[in-house]
């Protein structure tokens, strides 16, 4: 279970948040305990988060209800941006047009340094339970993106065919059990939990 942490000021005002550490707004919190609620009553066996406090924060509500302790896992943090973090969409564009145009900052992180990372944190994880056992991970939009393509090995390129997770929504993944991708992940749910009126944007 990839779990996206729930809404900041600058998810709001559409603001590249990346490694800055922004928490939840109150908006946010109500989220969090809404996801939290629908996500206690799949049972899971752990609960790991990224350090920054949208996160953690997050995964905190979900610790309250199910008594589970949250692991914190520096490899799930939000894709760095670099000289993008703070600035909004109007203004990255404005500034960095071919930059914007690939969505890459020139000194943030690749997608592909993402994904390496956020899949060996899940890996590692999921090494510790038993099979059948349902892991959470408290992480974010472009982190759970990136990550999500890793575990299906798909391309990066064609990982946007994917929409992205509202605030405190989830992707599920379940292990294949037969045929050619026997032992592979696939997408049992994608944006479980997503709002009508949630704002839907990935690094912002």
């Amino acid at each position: 279970m990839l779990w996206r942490h729930g809404q900041t000021a600058w998810n709001l005002q559409r603001r590249y948040q990346g490694s800055t550490d922004v928490p939840l707004d109150e908006v946010g919190v109500e989220q969090a305990n809404r996801g939290a609620r629908l996500l206690a009553a799949l049972r899971p066996a752990m609960l790991v988060s990224s350090p920054l406090l949208r996160a953690r924060a997050s995964a905190g509500a979900l610790a309250e209800v199910t008594d589970l302790e949250v692991i914190v896992d520096d490899r799930l943090v939000e894709r760095g941006g670099g000289a993008w973090e703070g600035l909004t969409d109007a203004e990255i564009r404005s500034r960095f047009p071919s930059e914007y145009a690939v969505w890459q900052p020139a000194d943030g992180e690749t997608p592909e340094q993402v994904e390496k990372r956020v899949v060996a944190a899940v890996e590692d994880a999921l090494s510790e339970l038993p099979d059948q056992a349902v892991l959470v991970v408290a992480s974010h939009g472009a982190a759970i993106r990136f990550g999500l393509a890793g575990l299906l090995e798909m391309p990066q390129e064609y990982v946007d065919r994917f929409g992205p997770l509202g605030n405190c929504s989830w992707s599920l993944l379940e292990r294949v059990p037969y045929g050619r991708l026997r032992g592979g992940w696939r997408v049992a749910e994608h944006n479980a939990g997503t709002l009508p009126t949630q704002v839907l944007s990935d690094d912002h």
